[in-house]
């Protein structure tokens, strides 16, 4: 499955630790990447600085459904999933 143009959904709801430029310790889930532009788009796509998270993400429709919504509430649950209890 390709990404939905302007979804954004796994440029929020995941956590990411390492590094992204603007964001030295990472982001927590829930919160909206700084390189998430106005349009929901990746300013770091294609980019050497992209965090290794992202690139391994691989959208599917079985997370990020047909429509961005879903795929926000989708990931969203997937990340509250994975957190220790």
């Amino acid at each position: 499955m390709q990404c939905r143009t302007g979804c954004g959904a796994c440029c929020i709801a995941p956590s990411i630790s390492s590094p992204i430029p603007g964001m030295p310790d990472g982001k927590p889930a829930g919160q909206r990447c700084i390189q998430l532009d106005e349009n929901n788009l990746c300013k770091l796509f294609n980019h050497p600085e992209r965090p290794k998270a992202c690139l391994n993400f691989q959208a599917t429709e079985e997370f990020c459904g047909t429509n961005n919504n879903f795929a926000l509430q989708s990931l969203t649950q997937l990340e509250q999933e994975s957190q220790p209890n």
